[in-house]
């Protein structure tokens, strides 16, 4: 029986991809492990392994396809005396059943990979239902908590509803999709209706004519971002704390350390010292190290795993190091560097930039005095660094001088109250004020 490949899900937030280059053609045979396509994802290109053996029957996803599904099926492999495909060619990419239902700012629904055999997709299994929900023995509705939680916002009954994830189980583009009955929700149907949106005048609706703007199409890392930063914004209650740091002792450190570090090659950064204090709090301030997971649980993560926003065409990217707490200041900058560098080149793997627990974002290069960041779920905070700029202070009371940097830690009130995020605070200004006490 021929065998469907489809469209990997490369990271948790992967929903679609480019099928960028195929490393066989059709009429090829096929060995486990050998390397099929070059896939390119919101965040980087990976190649492909195959994990079946065979001959390439039928490729249906050309060189350079944008906006591939999940799950899509890509090709047919023919295994041992086939001669014929037996799998119908899609006339459409096979709906996702992976990251397209994850959702992290909203909970971290689980990440579900389902392979259909050529014979059947799983498709919409209903479960004998008549009511359209896919039901446990127990007479329990299948459906993801996301789903739920969005069902109950739009006034939907799960039982009209059908699941297109495994083995029927409502998902969230099952909701997303659904329309509220006149009977279930009378106040949804009262209010307005979206208008679609004009593709050749998309902006007519604001009174902006179309000769006075140019259209062009986004990129994965731009729509992924656009999407993750409106949920996070939308679902998670956000509020700032900022407080101002003397950095004079830190740059006089800085220098000592760079005068000794110089003659293997390295240069220790202001960001990666602030990366290093930001590790030594979380440590200090365990119960700040938190993700709030939906069903009224929290995650009270073990290792202090740091975040660090860098900016690639495109958009941003956040890869990270493990364990900051635990690192030298060498290892943290030749790790930092290695990493922001294979980052712009999109050769990052998957574990290098997900699984943070915390996000330090830094403008202070760009002039910026002082901004507040939107959290990256399911972390509980994001630190936004601004510039380090000499102004007047009180010491001993008297007026003096000082370097003084202004960072704002942003906080999901869910899991980190304003005393904790200022405890927090407390410890990192402690650090960078005095940063010879990272080293005790």
């Amino acid at each position: 029986m021929s065998i469907e490949i489809l469209m990997p899900a490369l990271s948790p937030t992967m929903e679609e991809g480019t099928l960028a280059k195929w490393h066989v053609k059709e009429g090829d045979v096929v060995e486990s492990g050998m390397v099929l396509a070059e896939i390119e994802t919101d965040k980087a290109t990976m190649e492909v392994e195959a994990v079946d053996e065979g001959t390439v029957g039928k490729i249906l996803v050309e060189d350079g396809t944008e906006g591939v599904k999940v799950n899509a099926v890509i090709a047919i492999l023919l295994e041992e005396g086939e001669t014929e495909v037996s799998a119908p060619t899609p006339a459409a990419p096979a709906p996702s059943v992976s990251s397209a239902d994850t959702s992290p700012a909203s909970g971290g629904e689980k990440s579900e990979l389902v392979s259909a055999p050529a014979s059947g997709g799983s498709g919409s299994a209903k479960g004998g239902d008549e009511g359209g929900a896919a039901k446990g023995g127990d007479n329990r509705i299948k459906a993801s908590p996301l789903a739920k939680r969005i069902a109950a916002d739009k006034g939907l009954d799960l039982k009209t509803i059908d699941g297109s994830g495994p083995y029927g189980r409502i998902v969230k583009r099952d909701v997303e999709n659904a329309q509220p009955s006149a009977a279930t929700s009378a106040s949804a149907s009262e209010a307005p209706a979206a208008a679609p949106v004009d593709m050749d005048d998309p902006l007519k609706a604001y009174g902006i004519a179309r000769d006075r703007y140019d259209v062009e199409k986004a990129d994965g890392i731009t729509k992924i971002s656009a999407k993750r930063l409106s949920e996070s914004f939308r679902d998670i209650p956000h509020f700032p704390l900022t407080v101002d740091c003397r950095i004079d002792a830190l740059m006089d450190f800085r220098k000592r350390i760079n005068a000794a570090a110089e003659k293997d090659g390295d240069k220790v950064s202001v960001n990666d010292i602030l990366i290093k204090a930001s590790g030594l709090a979380l440590k200090k301030v365990p119960a700040a190290n938190s993700s709030w997971i939906e069903g009224g649980m929290i995650a009270r993560h073990k290792h202090a795993d740091v975040s660090m926003a860098v900016a690639i065409e495109g958009g941003l990217i956040t890869p990270i190091i493990a364990d900051a707490d635990q690192k030298g200041l060498v290892e943290i900058s030749r790790q930092s560097k290695d990493l922001a560098t294979r980052a712009r080149d999109r050769k990052l793997k998957p574990e290098e930039f997900q699984g943070g627990t915390f996000s330090l974002s830094n403008l202070g290069m760009f002039g910026i005095d002082s901004f507040a960041s939107i959290i990256n779920p399911p972390q509980g905070m994001i630190l936004s660094v601004g510039a380090g700029e000499q102004r007047p202070v009180v010491k001993d009371g008297a007026l003096a001088i000082a370097m003084v940097m202004t960072v704002t830690l942003t906080c999901d009130h869910r899991v980190v109250d304003g005393a904790t995020g200022a405890k927090w605070l407390q410890a990192f200004k402690t650090y960078v004020e005095d940063p010879m006490t990272m080293l005790m």
